[in-house]
C-alpha cells in the first residue's frame, strides 16, 4: 500500500499525513480548502523541524518527508491512485456517510477505505459503499507524530485480508496496532470519555473546582493531563458528540453528557480550538489560566 490518501487536513489529517510521508509513502492529502491544505503543510513543517532538533530525524529526512505529500482540493484527483485512503474528517456521522458514499464510486476496487473515526459505527460506515469488506476502522491518537497507539477497528464485515493488512501497516509505521470490535467508543473512548463527563459532573455538582479536579487526577492517579484540561485540547464539541454516540448506541442514561457540557458548547467554549474552555488559551503562551466563569465557581 504505497499510495495513501487522507481527507481532511484538520489536526488529525495533517498528523496521520505526515506520519505516513515519513514512512516513504505517497500521500495524497485532501480537503476542499487550499488555505487549509496550506496551514496543513506549514504544521507538518513545524512539526519536523521540532524532530530535526531533537536530533530524531536529519534536514534530509524533513525534505523527504514533504516531498512525499501533494495537495488535491477535488477528492477525485486525491483518490485516483489510491492503495489505502484514510478519512479524518470531523467527527459526523451524516459527513462520514456521505464521503464514503462517494469514496467507494470513485476509488479504485483494490482501495481499502478507512476511518479515523473515534466512536462511529465502521459497520454503519461500510453499509453505504459496496467494499464492506475493504471498510476498517483506523483510530489515530493525537499528536499522532508522537503517540503510539492505533486502534484497529474491525466491522461486521471486515475481512481477515483486510485487518492483517492494516495491523502490519500500522506495526511499520512505527506504531502499536490493537485490533477491537465494533462498539460504539471501541476501547478508548467508551472508558476515557464517560470518565471526563465525570469529571465534568464533579465540577457542575459543586464537589471540587476545575484545579482541584485535574490537580487530583494528576497526583493521585499520575494521569500527564487533568480530565478538564484534556476535554478541552480534545474539544468539547468532540467530547459531547462522542458521549452521544456512546449514549444512543448503548441506550443506557449513564452514558448521558452532562448539562454543563452541553451549555459550553453551545456557548461555543470549545476548549483551546476556540480559546476557552475550562481553562482559557492565549496565543504563545503555555500558562495555564481559568476561564473566567469557573473562577467565580458558577457552573450551573
Amino acid at each position: 500500500m504505497k499510495n495513501v490518501t487522507v481527507i481532511g487536513s484538520g489536526t488529525m489529517g495533517n498528523g496521520i499525513a505526515h506520519v505516513f510521508a515519513q514512512n516513504n509513502h505517497s500521500v495524497a492529502l485532501v480537503d476542499i480548502s487550499q488555505p487549509a491544505l496550506d496551514k496543513a503543510l506549514a504544521t507538518i513543517a513545524k512539526n519536523l523541524d521540532r524532530q530535526v532538533a531533537k536530533g530524531s530525524i536529519t534536514e534530509a529526512d524533513k525534505t523527504s518527508t514533504l516531498n512525499n505529500i501533494k495537495t488535491f482540493t477535488k477528492i477525485e484527483e486525491g483518490v485516483a491512485n489510491a492503495d489505502l485512503v484514510v478519512e479524518a474528517a470531523t467527527e459526523n456521522v451524516e459527513i462520514k456517510l456521505k464521503i464514503f458514499k462517494q469514496l467507494d464510486e470513485i476509488c479504485p476496487a483494490k482501495t481499502i477505505l478507512a476511518s479515523n473515526t473515534s466512536s462511529i459505527s465502521i459497520t454503519k460506515i461500510a453499509s453505504v459503499t459496496k467494499r464492506a469488506d475493504k471498510v476498517i476502522g483506523m483510530h489515530f491518537m493525537n499528536p499522532v507524530p508522537v503517540m503510539k497507539l492505533v486502534e484497529v477497528i474491525r466491522g461486521y464485515s471486515t475481512s481477515d485480508e483486510v485487518t492483517g493488512s492494516i495491523m502490519k501497516m500500522s506495526s511499520a509505521l512505527g506504531k502499536v496496532p490493537v485490533e477491537v470490535n465494533d462498539y460504539p467508543g471501541f476501547v478508548a473512548n467508551k472508558i476515557l470519555m464517560p470518565m471526563i463527563n465525570e469529571a465534568i459532573i464533579t465540577l457542575y455538582e459543586g464537589v471540587a473546582g476545575v484545579n482541584e479536579i485535574d490537580t487530583v487526577m494528576k497526583l493521585g492517579m499520575a494521569h500527564p493531563m487533568g480530565p478538564l484540561q484534556l476535554a478541552d485540547f480534545i474539544g468539547l464539541d468532540v467530547c459531547l458528540n462522542i458521549m452521544r454516540v456512546l449514549q444512543d448506541g448503548f441506550g443506557n442514561p449513564k452514558y448521558a453528557p452532562c448539562p454543563l457540557l452541553v451549555n459550553m458548547v453551545t456557548a461555543g467554549h470549545l476548549g483551546m480550538k476556540s480559546g476557552k474552555g475550562f481553562y482559557e488559551y492565549t496565543a504563545g503562551s503555555k500558562d495555564l489560566v481559568l476561564a473566567e466563569r469557573f473562577r467565580k465557581k458558577e457552573m450551573a
